[in-house]
């Protein structure tokens, strides 16, 4: 388990807090609180306490913690300081080095990490000040993630918001994971939107430190005109968990994602695609591969897609046009059979019944070396949560109910146990 402190400055972005402290616990983390006065405003220190399950921080002049220096044991003891939301404000006393309150002395006093969520409104995003105080804390070796387009709360849309829960907590995941090694103290990790793809040199520590891991993920989207599509209800966050867990564990990774709106993970180079064929393309091109891992939810079937829109019959009525399907390639299978052929390839499987027994007979026919399972008739597609099985040769391993951050790394470590012993059977 690691300990994460959680500065939570002020400004409307402050609930969503909330949630990535649940998913932090969920995933296994400890999580401690500093509230500054502006958040304290948005949320209460009891709410903060309820959902992390301490003592949550607010002054630096608390002269029970401050008799035993409180903002020197704050900024020591945790793994990783996250700031979310950071104001333009807070940025820019970080930037500047001060520290008149317990939030920036413990971001001065720390020899930690140091991840910064940004939430403002637009205008005060792309003011030269605040471009000049994000320049400064990434040239002081602090990670800074870009902050979500869209509406606010003002009214105004545009770049500002704060990244969603799912998507900090997935950069906080690859900051933790040991492989994350550092040259010095205090040295952040490259912004997950705005860096380019990282290629991590062998000399890196890490399970899959030399290792290129081909990754699938999201659904896929089948046009049947241009207007309307076939797809599911895959959200591609199991997928993305494995990419940027993988990324941390020191691989090259390539993670090819249909149509999904999350944020591309630390260090992990991205192809966008959308239909079935478009993905089975891109995972051609990518190899060879030392792994792949096949997390997408592929669309078995496709249309012939109609040049222009489908009508109806005058006023609603007329004929009821008919859909040929046509089977799409089957990406797993024909990884299974390339000549290129990973050496290590695994499969997922979507069950809505019989789930083990099922997996067990798709394992076989696709002949993949392992393949996961887990029950999606109930909120596994779009949740933040899975119940998996993995099926090897050597028999079926059942995983208790966990974070899919959490089963990314369990995943993971299995891998590279097993890149290790170059045994596909472990």
């Amino acid at each position: 388990m690691k300990q994460v402190l959680l500065i939570v400055g002020g400004g409307i972005a402050a609930y969503k807090a909330c949630e990535l402290i649940r998913l932090l616990r969920r995933a296994g983390h400890g999580v401690r609180c500093v509230l500054t006065e502006g958040g304290a405003h948005f949320i209460t220190p009891m709410t903060l306490a309820a959902l992390s399950e301490d003592q949550v921080y607010t002054s630096l002049w608390d002269l029970k913690d401050e008799a035993e220096m409180g903002h020197i044991q704050l900024s020591r003891q945790a793994d990783l300081l996250v700031v979310a939301p950071a104001t333009a404000d807070l940025l820019a006393n970080m930037a500047a080095g001060r520290a008149h309150d317990l939030a920036t002395t413990v971001l001065l006093a720390t020899d930690k990490p140091v991840l910064v969520a940004p939430a403002m409104n637009v205008r005060m995003w792309q003011h030269p000040a605040t471009r000049r105080s994000v320049a400064q804390l990434r040239a002081d070796g602090l990670t800074v993630l870009e902050p979500d387009e869209g509406a606010m709360a003002c009214g105004e849309y545009g770049p500002g918001r704060l990244p969603e829960p799912a998507a900090i907590a997935a950069a906080i995941e690859a900051a933790l994971l040991p492989s994350r090694s550092r040259e010095a103290p205090g040295v952040g990790l490259p912004d997950p939107r705005t860096s380019p793809p990282l290629t991590p040199p062998a000399s890196r520590m890490g399970t899959l430190a030399g290792k290129h891991v081909l990754v699938t993920a999201g659904p896929t989207h089948e046009p049947i005109d241009p207007v309307r599509y076939i797809a599911n209800r895959s959200s591609g966050r199991q997928g993305f968990a494995i990419a940027a867990a993988a990324a941390a564990a020191g691989a090259r990774v390539t993670l090819v994602a249909g149509p999904v709106s999350l944020a591309t993970p630390l260090g992990v180079d991205r192809v966008d695609v959308e239909s079935a064929r478009d993905m089975a393309a891109a995972v051609e091109a990518a190899l060879p591969a030392d792994v792949a891992i096949m997390v997408a939810a592929v669309a078995d079937w496709r249309v012939e897609a109609a040049p222009q829109k489908v009508k109806k019959g005058p006023e609603g009525f007329g004929a009821t046009p008919t859909l040929t399907l046509v089977e799409n390639p089957d990406i797993l299978a024909t990884l299974a059979h390339s000549p290129q052929r990973p050496r290590l390839l695994i499969g997922f499987a979507a069950e809505t019944e019989q789930v083990i027994e099922h997996a067990v007979a798709k394992r076989a026919r696709k002949r993949c070396d392992w393949l996961v399972a887990n029950d999606v008739s109930g909120d596994v597609f779009g949740g933040e949560a899975n119940t998996v099985h993995l099926i090897t040769a050597n028999g079926v391993e059942s995983w208790a109910r966990q974070s899919k951050l959490a089963v990314a790394r369990t995943l993971i470590d299995r891998i590279g146990s097993v890149m290790l012993t170059h045994s596909a059977d472990a």
